[in-house]
């Protein structure tokens, strides 16, 4: 079910106010009931919508110039005129309202809300309040109007990832473009992206390079350089020249396919105050008509003279404010716009209630090389006794010939540079290369290659924390390569902003131990671990765990999700992250920053306070203007204004989320 398929927020408040179970099944939310009703919009589409919209405004006209004529031109219409005028109008605004509170009665479902505005309605109209009655269903549809708004607004976020797919997709069949729908393109085949359009499917640059818009996916709007063989993600956009792509995953299959359904999923995890005021729901709106009929009949037994009249108002001023609008709607709102702020930084939160897991953590584990790192090998420096350009050619000619992302960290580096074609090129399992460059003996690798074949290096080459490659020419030692992976650039403000947050950090890493204390200590993270397999990770962060500690984990290996999954919040890096780690994480960094890490602990924390405020305001007003109801001191007007006032500015105060920056 797409989420613009998604049921309305009548429907929202209706299984809120009736306690309907929801249940979700391979991704998609399944109300239990036999049909799904809409109640202003959504399966008769936009002509629907209109027509109900121009129905209200044309009955809050009505109204408006019967109270001009009444109340300010002092026009006394005969009482037949006054009725006629407030039935059309009333039929006008509230006719989808009481159609589906008779429906739901006649299944047995009488405690919603649409059966709670109905009988306040014809409780006022019972006693001649006609103007009243349609002022109160008029008013609550302009309520429900402004929430449906409200709630379009926020999924915008969410719901542009999907025009991201584009429907079409130019392949090259026979060496010739044909125009076909993503679904039909296969593993292998060479698609055609041209300028400014999107990648349809996930593969690898066939051309030379590309340069790719990749906002879409990652939030940030820098452009991004692809070489020939790097991979090329569906949601990127070529800017300035057409390039092939050859495909390598299936369309249902590509890392944004499965984002839209991860999105499209979220909205159905419900937080745990989103669950705790749908089993008050079930409770409250019972115990509001009993106590409702309690103050229409009870005075009847102490009250002299008693006046039925009197009493049928003031229940049902307090059916219409006790009306919890404000509560089932603002708060999966606030809800909704803490996700939508969330995306709009680069972050998939897959549910709500992990907008509320995140902000309960302490400590956040991380994965070293993928997550603080860049994962990708550099020299870093290089020493040679000989001539250094030289010295690069030969070193980069004999590891041409390995596949070892250390050997072609040595390659790359040596750039443009024509290597040279070495001869009886050997391997050395676990040491290195050897081979014979311009006719002379070459090896490359580590320290225990040379002391293989007894070449003398200094010693202080065993101190050097870092990966090096060992070069020695004509059986004599020549120099080293340093080599590192690469720090991500705000990886120290992620460590100092979490930090800030007051939450420890701990990374673990499969490296060695001497690399993982360098990277710990030049981010400040507070501790680390270093030559672990993934069974070691689990075991540590479960001992954290026992000691009560709330877990973050955020990796991007697949050997990361078994700790992912066992985490209380499960966080991946999802550019670059394994296809499992990024299914079976909580949150999903699309960037690859792991400064986001503490952007989402902020959302998490801005949506919580923003859902703890509506309901303490709701209640509190609520509470104060029932018992003015129930005193006879508030009336039918005075009543709607309060609900309806209380459910906008909740409304208002949950969609400032939208508009904050993090």
């Amino acid at each position: 079910m797409r989420l613009d398929e998604k049921t309305s927020a009548h429907q929202r408040h209706d299984d809120c106010c009736s306690g309907k179970a929801r249940t979700q099944h391979n991704g998609h939310t399944h109300a239990h009931e036999h049909d799904h009703e809409d109640h202003n919009h959504g399966s008769d589409g936009d002509a629907s919508i209109l027509k109900s919209r121009w129905m209200l405004w044309t009955s809050l006209l009505i109204l408006g110039i019967f109270l001009v004529l009444t109340y300010i031109a002092r026009i006394q219409l005969p009482r037949f005129a006054e009725i006629g005028l407030m039935l059309v109008a009333y039929f006008l605004a509230g006719n989808k309202t009481v159609a589906l509170a008779f429906r739901k009665a006649g299944r047995g479902d009488f405690f919603n809300e649409f059966t709670l505005m109905t009988i306040a309605t014809f409780g006022a109209f019972y006693i001649g309040e006609f103007s009243e009655g349609v002022a109160v269903m008029i008013f609550y549809e302009i309520g429900e109007l402004f929430q449906d708004i409200a709630v379009n607004k926020s999924k915008r976020s969410i719901k542009a990832l999907l025009d991201i797919r584009p429907d079409t997709v130019t392949v090259l069949r026979n060496d010739k473009p044909q125009q076909t729908a993503p679904e039909n393109v296969r593993i292998g085949e060479k698609i055609l992206v041209r300028p400014g359009e999107k990648v349809a499917l996930d593969g690898t640059m066939h051309s030379v390079s590309g340069i790719f818009n990749t906002a879409a996916l990652t939030g940030e709007p820098k452009p991004q350089v692809i070489a020939q063989n790097e991979t090329v993600l569906a949601g990127m956009i070529s800017t300035e020249k057409s390039v092939e792509i050859e495909v390598n995953a299936l369309f249902r299959d590509s890392k944004l396919s499965r984002i839209l359904e991860m999105v499209q999923e979220a909205s159905a995890r419900k937080a745990p105050t989103q669950l705790l005021i749908s089993r008050l729901a079930r409770i409250y709106t019972p115990v509001v008509f009993l106590l409702s009929l309690l103050i229409i009949l009870a005075p009847a037994l102490f009250v002299a003279p008693y006046d039925f009249d009197q009493w049928l108002y003031r229940g049902m001023v307090f059916l219409v404010i006790a009306c919890p609008c404000a509560l089932t709607v603002s708060i999966p709102l606030g809800y909704f716009g803490g996700i939508g702020l969330a995306s709009r930084n680069g972050i998939l939160v897959k549910g709500a209630n992990f907008l509320d897991i995140i902000t309960r953590i302490d400590t956040v584990v991380s994965d070293k090389t993928g997550t603080l790192t860049k994962g990708v090998f550099k020299v870093q420096k290089v020493e040679t006794s000989v001539d250094e350009a030289r010295f690069v050619r030969m070193a980069a000619s004999l590891e041409s010939h390995s596949t070892h992302p250390v050997a072609r960290a040595v390659v790359e580096y040596a750039g443009d540079v024509e290597l040279t074609k070495p001869a009886e090129v050997e391997e050395i399992a676990g040491h290195g290369l050897k081979g014979l460059i311009d006719g002379k003996p070459v090896l490359a690798g580590n320290t225990r290659l040379l002391d293989k074949y007894s070449v003398d290096y200094p010693p202080e080459l065993a101190a050097i924390v870092e990966t090096i490659v060992v070069v020695a020419i004509d059986n004599m030692y020549a120099g080293h390569f340093l080599i590192a992976d690469q720090v991500k650039d705000d990886a120290a403000k992620a460590v100092s902003d979490l930090k800030g947050l007051g939450i420890s950090t701990i990374m673990l890493s499969g490296d060695k131990d001497a690399v993982v204390a360098k990277v710990a200590r030049d981010l400040g993270i507070d501790k680390s671990y270093g030559g672990l397999l993934p069974e070691d990770k689990v075991k540590i962060v479960q001992q954290l765990k026992n000691q009560g500690k709330r877990i973050a984990f955020v990796g991007d290996g697949v050997n990361d999700a078994p700790v992912i999954a066992l985490a209380d919040a499960g966080i991946a890096m999802g550019a670059l992250g394994s296809d499992a780690t990024i299914e079976t994480a909580d949150i999903v960094i699309q960037n690859d920053q792991p400064s986001r890490i503490a952007s989402a602990v902020k959302i998490g924390k801005i949506t919580k306070s923003v859902v703890y405020q509506n309901i303490s305001l709701a209640f509190a007003v609520k509470i104060a203007v029932m018992a003015l109801g129930a005193g006879g001191v508030a009336t039918l007007w005075e009543a709607v204004f309060a609900d309806v006032g209380v459910a906008l500015l909740a409304i208002l105060n949950a969609y400032r989320i939208q508009g904050r920056q993090i």
